[in-house]
């Protein structure tokens, strides 16, 4: 049996709101489409205030992708949990395992998965605070609540400026990938958008979708990985 490599994307997609102002949710699926991934996890899909409706219409992500909504919200208005959704390409199982709520100043959440290729791969999404005492502390939640699994990709908006600091309670089992400056969509100046993975899994490719469509779409351009999963055992 071969290894499977897998792309997973992470998009802050700022409900759909570009940097000209207009909410524009075919836009937004236009730049996701042309990400060629598997997996997509999305930020800020959901809209902050209310019922938290949701940035991208399901009829939309039905009718205009290749992906399933994944089911991680515990209603059936939100995207997301916490603005986290998670768009898995048809043909991939995948199932929901836990939404964790994160500590820190803001509400702050991620949600644990299992995707079904190769041996099998662990999968959080998630979107950090602005804080960085949060963000270590939101880390430390992530990298308890996996503590289990062989093979974990964290992926999301890390919303940290450095590529030293504020990362430290991953660092014992994690290696933090950055595929390039992401933020600001405009001007890209920093590496928010991140993966980390545990030790042993390969990265083999990764990069910052950079076209015209997705510098005016968001305010943070689209990230992906190419991982390696070992084969199952038969």
């Amino acid at each position: 049996m071969q290894d499977t490599t897998i792309r997973i994307a992470s998009y802050n997609i700022r409900k759909a709101r570009g940097l000209d102002q207009r909410r524009s949710p075919e836009r937004t699926i236009a730049v996701i489409n042309a990400l060629g991934a598997d997996v997509v996890v999305l930020q800020e899909a959901d809209k902050r205030l209310g019922q938290r409706l949701p940035a991208l219409p399901r009829a939309m992500i039905e009718s205009e992708t290749d992906f399933d909504l994944l089911g991680v919200c515990p209603d059936d208005i939100s995207l997301g949990w916490h603005g986290n959704a998670v768009l898995v390409r048809r043909g991939i199982g995948a199932q929901l395992r836990e939404r964790i709520t994160l500590p820190g100043f803001e509400p702050r959440g991620a949600v644990q998965l299992t995707l079904d290729v190769g041996e099998g791969l662990t999968l959080v999404a998630t979107h950090l605070g602005l804080l960085r005492r949060d963000r270590r502390a939101q880390l430390a939640v992530l990298e308890h609540a996996t503590t289990g699994d062989a093979r974990v990709v964290i992926a999301g908006d890390f919303n940290e400026w450095s590529g030293h600091r504020g990362l430290e309670p991953l660092a014992e089992r994690f290696v933090t990938h950055s595929p390039g400056r992401s933020f600001h969509a405009r001007r890209p100046l920093a590496g928010l958008d991140r993966f980390a993975v545990t030790q042993g899994i390969d990265v083999v490719g990764g990069g910052v979708e950079q076209g015209a469509l997705a510098r005016v779409a968001s305010d943070h351009l689209p990230v992906w990985s190419d991982i390696r999963v070992p084969a199952a055992v038969r």
